[in-house]
């Protein structure tokens, strides 16, 4: 499927919504379109003496809540149709957590594990030249999506304070583990309201990145759940090992090897594998529209935590729905990363900084709140929770548009 796949499960969503709410056509088109986008091309000097020009991106889909906030991504494969989505999603996002926040997204066509350092570094900045006129306190927020990291969200910010001459746009404090943390409470929740013990639970990750690392480590340790498979883009492994395998000692492996492949005591699978084995928790971290039409009637898992972006391809949610297999839909299971984010710039700009503890203890309530209207809403109303959220995200969003009077002038 093609990555206009997301921005179509998107737009399919927000129609629903619209007719649950009763919104009128204008609102609707209006709700449909990104306030503004920016298509670039980034001149980089690579480290061979060659000048290369990139592609970049950079959307702005709702700012009625609040200034925009999203993810900057580096991939080969990047478009402007998917972060047109994305930016929604995150609008969407924003507002199901009831952040003064709205919804943004970037991203540039390139292969970051190809290049050197400097190489990222001089993207990274040249990037924020072509976009920084767009970016601020008031107009947007960065930071890291895939294939960025802390380092070049620092350099972009640090690019943007030279370029500006003023502080760089607050993104609050770097923290790589608050999108795994906000999904492990989710995953506590929704286990809470089934009746799934969580020691003796049993996960699949697919992606061993920044996110996938974080949910298989906070999982064992703090749950105890045991992690028997994980996988990267070379593919996957397995253990019939009763202890499950242990975070730490794949991550000391993959960064030996490349890959989590080939680990001692596992035994090889595809990612496409992965998606199918039966356990209680199956949590998709890496890309889109990995679970489609096709393998949805053999996902055996209990509860299936989507904390990529739109993991899941249109159509495939009533065959998961068949199947029993309860959904934590990405608009909020992934939403502990923009929370943390907020929260923490938020206690920042109050001139006082939270101890780890009291940042997980605050966004631990935010994302168990969020969760339990959801589950709640979806029960009364026996509709699916990727519908609900949408819906009550949509709700907010138009009465922000309404109060601000957003619309043609």
């Amino acid at each position: 499927m093609k990555r206009t796949g997301a921005q179509e499960a998107s737009h399919q969503m927000l129609e629903q919504s619209a007719r649950i709410l009763g919104l009128d056509d204008e609102t609707l088109d209006l709700l449909r379109h990104p306030s503004s986008e920016l298509h670039v091309s980034i001149p980089v000097r690579m480290d061979n003496g060659k000048l290369r020009v990139f592609r970049g991106y950079h959307v702005q889909h709702n700012t009625s809540r609040g200034p925009a906030r999203g993810g900057i991504r580096f991939h080969p494969n990047e478009t402007i149709e998917w972060n047109r989505a994305l930016a929604a999603g995150m609008t969407w996002k924003c507002a199901l957590l009831d952040l003064p926040i709205g919804g943004a997204s970037g991203g540039v066509v390139c292969a970051p594990k190809q290049m050197s350092p400097g190489e990222l570094e001089r993207l990274s900045r040249a990037y924020v030249g072509a976009i920084w006129r767009s970016l601020g306190p008031g107009c947007d927020v960065l930071a890291p999506d895939v294939y960025t990291d802390g380092r070049i969200i620092t350099w972009m910010r640090d690019e943007y304070a030279r370029l500006a001459g003023q502080a760089s746009p607050p993104g609050g404090a770097l923290r790589e583990d608050a999108t795994a943390r906000g999904g492990v409470v989710v995953i506590r929740e929704a286990a809470r309201r089934m009746g799934l013990d969580m020691k003796n639970a049993t996960a699949a990750i697919q992606g061993f990145g920044k996110v996938g690392r974080h949910m298989a480590r906070i999982l064992r340790q703090e749950l105890g759940v045991r992690i028997v498979a994980v996988s990267d883009s070379r593919g996957g492994a397995f253990t019939y090992q009763r202890e499950g395998l242990d975070p730490d000692a794949v991550l000391r492996h993959k960064l030996t090897t490349g890959s989590v492949v080939q680990m001692q005591n596992t035994v090889p699978k595809s990612n496409d594998e992965l998606l199918e084995l039966d356990v209680d928790l199956l949590i998709p971290c890496a890309l889109e529209n990995v679970i489609t039409v096709d393998n949805a009637p053999r996902v055996r898992a209990r509860i299936l935590v989507e904390m990529a972006s739109s993991p899941t391809a249109p159509g495939a949610d009533g065959l998961l729905e068949k199947n029993r297999v309860h959904v934590i839909p990405d608009l909020l299971a992934n939403a502990g990363g923009v929370t943390a984010s907020y929260l923490d710039s938020a206690q920042r700009g109050a001139d006082g900084r939270w101890d780890e503890a009291g940042a997980n203890r605050a966004l631990d309530e935010k994302m168990a709140a969020a969760y339990h209207s959801v589950a709640e809403a979806a029960q009364r109303l026996q509709a699916p929770a990727r519908l609900v959220a949408f819906a009550v995200a949509v709700e907010r969003v138009v009465a922000s548009m309404k109060a601000g009077q957003t619309g043609a002038r």
